[in-house]
């Protein structure tokens, strides 16, 4: 019989010793059930209710607000996908700013899950030779274009495959997501995906109590912990409600589009038809469902 080398199995075979560890270092009892909570995946909607309700509790403490947190599950029939118009992107970063804020990342240590990449228009999209720490009091530069790279949400995600613990999985609407009471850190996910798309929470994250978004998603903006990995879904808590992902909503020039893969009538579906699209690292065969065109 093939043994499960996961959490679970693990958590079953904890001691006793461990339970008063725990005890003893001041936990109570919805900590002590946090830590053990199965994954998420194979909850029962009565154990889900339970858990965001005490998430919001917890969060409630923490920041002095209350908090909504939902688990609203994916829709049938939506394949969410994205879709970049380099040739009108200015490299302005508003996109960046309004995902940190969205997101509840981490002020400091800094965490950003989009990385903008400015490129000599001679050279073309060529990653290693592009500036990620541009400075200009004004852009877009001339002579250049900028390139954002964000999680590719992968129809064949490699850091789904390599993580030991089951924590992270690829939802039905196509979305890669991460259960964080489930992450072990150790980081196979972030060696296996080739766009950096996967930051480490290396220190406690920090987020002004004036700034946290109080609107949450269990398997997506929620405020994360130290040692574990987090990365871009989308924005999971809005796109399931009938939102666009905040960096779509804030672009200043339109170059951000997305939608539903499997509507003929989408927009991202008829960029696909008619725009030349191109995909980052498509030699790789991950798949990417966020591409990029010439508009």
């Amino acid at each position: 019989m093939k043994t499960k080398n996961n959490r679970r199995s693990f958590l079953k075979n904890i001691s006793l010793a461990t339970f008063s560890t725990l005890a003893l270092s001041g936990c109570n009892m919805k900590e002590i059930d946090e830590f053990l909570q199965g994954n998420f995946r194979e909850l029962t909607p009565e154990e889900k209710d339970e858990i965001v309700k005490n998430l919001a509790e917890k969060y409630k403490k923490r920041y002095g607000k209350d908090f909504t947190v939902s688990d609203t599950p994916a829709m049938v029939g939506v394949l969410f996908g994205y879709a970049l118009d380099i040739s009108r992107c200015i490299g302005c970063r508003k996109c960046v700013t309004a995902c940190v804020k969205e997101n509840n990342q981490s002020r400091d240590p800094q965490i950003q899950w989009i990385q903008v990449l400015e490129m000599e228009k001679e050279r073309g999209v060529d990653l290693h030779h592009s500036n990620i720490n541009y400075d200009h009091e004004k852009v877009p530069e001339k002579g250049h274009f900028y390139f954002p790279v964000q999680c590719q949400q992968c129809r064949n995600p490699q850091c789904v495959t390599v993580c030991p613990a089951k924590a992270t999985w690829q939802e039905k609407d196509g979305i890669v997501v991460v259960d964080y009471n489930w992450c072990i850190g150790c980081r196979y996910c972030m060696a296996a995906c080739p766009y950096g798309a996967r930051h480490f929470n290396w220190g406690e994250p920090s987020i002004p109590a004036d700034e946290i978004n109080t609107e949450v998603h269990y398997l997506g903006n929620r405020p994360r912990q130290k040692g574990v990995v987090e990365k871009c879904t989308f924005c999971v808590q809005r796109v399931r409600e009938g939102k666009y992902p905040a960096c779509v909503e804030i672009c200043p020039v339109g170059a951000r589009k997305f939608g539903n893969l499997l509507d003929p009538e989408s927009e991202v579906r008829y960029i696909l038809d008619n725009k030349r699209v191109l995909v980052l690292k498509q030699e790789l065969n991950t798949q990417p469902k966020f591409y990029y065109y010439f508009g």
